[in-house]
């Protein structure tokens, strides 16, 4: 299986991701916004739609508009007024319905656009490899610098603004990574997939973990075994990546709610 190249891309990448998408799905977890992946990807397909119709780069388009979405239901959730499920919902609907708008427009209801909405992570190319591994390593780096301002605001997040720690700044930094991590792992298990990933690794650690930083370091530790195992069972198999992929850290936490410590369901 590695000796062939498109294999060895495959895998490269897909760590990058496995390692990222729950890093950045944890801080979304802690602070009960598991949908926000699910609604940014919603956004997502409405910017490859635009990348289509305007003749520009698919996935440049979908970083642009989930960039923005991301800020703009961070700015519902805390200054509108808006509850937080009632922003999620106006994303979801406002991205699918101008994504399939769009899509009409530009006439590309075809093969590519299912590239993007299911992943095709066996095409990814070695510049695809390096932009993933520089966002990727940014987005970690940045995660890493930010921890304990970022955990400090999921724990406490009134205590945090009161101690002076710029709340809103890292609640912004932390929605931009998630439609970072979207935009960047579309060609991996799929907009309508990424969620999951960002989701499931974190929620099978939770289970047990025995702390925060233990959560952190088992929901990456499970979304690398689950790209890793996905793409060895779905090559082997003849499998879709994606959704194997996302079959393994879907079974992973329905395995560990079952034999999780006690009392660590959140």
């Amino acid at each position: 299986m590695l000796e062939l190249d498109f294999m060895r891309l495959a895998f490269a990448v897909g760590a990058v991701v496995g390692v990222l998408a729950p890093a950045v799905g944890f801080f979304l977890v802690e602070r009960r916004q598991s949908l926000v992946g699910d609604g940014l990807g919603h956004v997502a397909f409405a910017g490859v739609a635009a990348g289509y119709l305007l003749d520009v780069s698919p996935i440049l388009a979908a970083l642009c508009f989930t960039v923005l979405g991301a800020l703009a239901i961070e700015w519902l959730r805390a200054r509108a007024g808006a509850a937080g499920d009632q922003a999620l919902a106006l994303l979801f609907y406002t991205g699918i319905a101008l994504g399939v708008v769009l899509v009409s427009r530009a006439g590309r209801l075809d093969a590519g656009l299912f590239q993007y909405l299911f992943g095709s992570i066996l095409t990814v190319t070695w510049s695809d490899l390096w932009v993933v591994l520089a966002l990727g390593a940014t987005s970690l780096l940045v995660l890493g610098v930010l921890y304990r301002g970022l955990v400090g605001v999921v724990l406490d997040e009134e205590g945090s603004r009161v101690a002076g720690v710029p709340v809103s700044l890292l609640n912004a930094v932390v929605a931009v990574l998630a439609a970072l991590t979207i935009g960047i792992s579309m060609r991996i298990v799929g907009i309508l997939l990424i969620a999951a990933l960002m989701v499931l690794p974190v929620v099978a650690a939770q289970r047990v973990a025995w702390s925060l930083r233990s959560t952190l370091g088992l929901s990456m530790a499970i979304g690398l075994g689950s790209v890793l195992a996905g793409l060895t069972v779905s090559y082997y198999g003849d499998m879709p990546p994606g959704g194997t992929i996302v079959l393994f850290a879907a079974g992973i936490a329905t395995v560990a709610s079952f034999v999780g410590l006690p009392g660590r369901a959140r």
